[in-house]
Parts: C-alpha cells; sequence; structure tokens
C-alpha cells in the first residue's frame, strides 16, 4: 500500500505534442564543439535508454566524419536503481556503455542520487575510472573547444552523508577553478537542479552552490532528476531574470528512466517543457554564443534556443 501511495504522489504525464517544425535537423554554429547528454538513464527492461543511446551515437557518428569536437554528459542517476556493479554492467552497459558505441569513448558522467545508494558510490568510481573524478569528491572540469565544462556533485549539499566542509570545500574548488582556467563561456552541468517545476521542485540546498556558480560567470547550466525536460529563462539563484549574468538552466532527466510530468503552477520563469518524450539536449558550443536543442528519441528537434556567453 505505501508503494502505490508514493507513486501516485507524481504529477501526471501529459504528453506534449511534438511542434510543428519538429524536423531532424541539426542545430548549427560554425566552428563549435558540442556537448551532448540527459540525465537519469539505464534502467533494465526500458528501451528509453536504448532509443537514447542511439541518438547520441549518430550525433557522435556524424562529428566524428566532420571533425567536430565532442563530450556526452550523463547527468547523474546513470544505473537504476541503486547504482550497483550490476546495475552499471546490464543496465548501463546494455545501452549507453554499448562497446558498439562510441559514447564511452567521449563520456563525462556526474554523480546521481541513485548512485549513492551503493556505499560512497563506489560501482560508479569502479566502473568510469579517473572519468568520474577523484572517489573522495566525485566533482571534476574539463576543457571542450572554447568552452571550460564544470561537472558538479550535487549530493554534497543535499545528502546527510556530507559534511558543512565537504560542501564547503567544493564552493572554493569552484571559485579556484573559475580563477585557474578563465574562459569567456562556462557550462556547468550536475544532477539536482536549484531550478525546476517537477515532481522533486525547487531543490533549495543547492542554492550555495549556485550563487557561486553566478558570481563565476556560469553561461549554462544542464541537471536531471526530474524526468521531463524544462528549459528556464536566464535569472539570478533568487529566481530574478538576468539577461546580462543570469544561468540559464536547463532540466533533462530523460535519458530513459521513466517519465514523470510537472507540478502546477510551473515554477517561475520557466519558459519551455516537454514531459512524455525521452531524449537528449545537444549543445552546440561557439567562440562566444551558444545554441540548444531538445532531440527526442525519434530524431525531432525541439526548442531551438541559444545565446551568448557573459
Amino acid at each position: 500500500m505505501l508503494l502505490v501511495l508514493v507513486i501516485g504522489c507524481f504529477p501526471p504525464v501529459k504528453v506534449t505534442p511534438p511542434p510543428a517544425d519538429a524536423s531532424a535537423e541539426e542545430v548549427a554554429l560554425s566552428g563549435a564543439s558540442v556537448l551532448i547528454g540527459a540525465g537519469d538513464i539505464a534502467l533494465c527492461g526500458s528501451t528509453g535508454d536504448d532509443s537514447t543511446a542511439a541518438i547520441v551515437d549518430s550525433v557522435l557518428k556524424a562529428d566524428s566524419a566532420a571533425k567536430v569536437e565532442d563530450a556526452v554528459a550523463a547527468i547523474g542517476d546513470l544505473a537504476y536503481q541503486s547504482g550497483t556493479q550490476r546495475d552499471f554492467q546490464d543496465c548501463w552497459g546494455g545501452s549507453w556503455g554499448d562497446s558498439t558505441r562510441r559514447i564511452m569513448k567521449w563520456v563525462r558522467p556526474a554523480l546521481g542520487n541513485h548512485e549513492y545508494v551503493s556505499a560512497g558510490a563506489a560501482p560508479y568510481f569502479s566502473y568510469f575510472g579517473a572519468r568520474g573524478g577523484d572517489p573522495k569528491l566525485g566533482y571534476y572540469a574539463y576543457d571542450l573547444g572554447e568552452w571550460r565544462v564544470v561537472v558538479l556533485n550535487s549530493e554534497i549539499p543535499m545528502n546527510g552523508r556530507f559534511s558543512m566542509s565537504d560542501r564547503t570545500a567544493q564552493e572554493e574548488w569552484l571559485r579556484a577553478d573559475f580563477k585557474t582556467h578563465p574562459k569567456k563561456c562556462t557550462v556547468a552541468y550536475l544532477h539536482r537542479s536549484l531550478f525546476s517545476s517537477g515532481y522533486h521542485g525547487n531543490q533549495t540546498g543547492m542554492l550555495g552552490l549556485y550563487a557561486v556558480m553566478f558570481e563565476g560567470g556560469v553561461d549554462l547550466v544542464l541537471a536531471g532528476h526530474d524526468h521531463n525536460y524544462e528549459r528556464f529563462a536566464p535569472m539570478n539563484p533568487a529566481t530574478m531574470i538576468d539577461t546580462v549574468r543570469g544561468l540559464t538552466q536547463i532540466v533533462v532527466g530523460t535519458g530513459g528512466a521513466d517519465l514523470r510530468g510537472f507540478q502546477t503552477p510551473l515554477a517561475r520563469n520557466s519558459v519551455y517543457t516537454i514531459q512524455g518524450h525521452h531524449g537528449v539536449v545537444k549543445l552546440t558550443l561557439g567562440a562566444g554564443a551558444w545554441r540548444s536543442a531538445f532531440i527526442d528519441a525519434r530524431g525531432g528537434v525541439w526548442d531551438r534556443s541559444g545565446g551568448t556567453c557573459h
């Protein structure tokens, strides 16, 4: 009975009808690199993760032929239900981790709450090795073309297993990375989001980390956790519109896990929502500008957006 009650709390999924122009065309920006991915991915017995893996692999294949620099953002909750060694081998390994695909060559993962169902997220770190970051930290950064990419551990400010000193250390590391790796453009991704209209809603415990990102001039933030797609207008952590320095956040928890609906009313400054469709976000990252789009499991392109760096 308890299980039924918990499931019943999820907002119902009202499948978003495709836009009239949802054709499978590229999101172009000359001379750019590409960051593509999603969160909430591999669920054994589901076909959603297989379909999104096929989309990512097709983009990587085309970009390789065109000599475009790519990275794959796997934005937490990568292997359901508990991030065990078997979950990674069978569920992730059967879709995004399939050795016949290119994803594992370019993947740069982030931790989610389901990874920590297994003690210390040990199977995650064992599976991804150095690409998952320091096992004691789980956050890291890398360069992608003209952009700096920051991968954060959103469990540190939200999970009671971490201390206040752990939270402070991640924030100080982030400030230091802004100083030692200055870039005009920065994108960050992490599993939990400060802003969301989904089942989990606004994760207010993320406020401190978002404040550091805002201070450091981060342009884009990708997140998962809620199993839908939602793009927000650029704003500061206090949810005030800021077209000059604001963070543009995109929730894309549509990598393959069971999909969910939205709460009513939508969170403040939510500008585009999609529910009932698995898919990935594709960021085309140029020198001083970016383009984004959601690519659904059938290859349709939704919500073309973009902007310039701070």
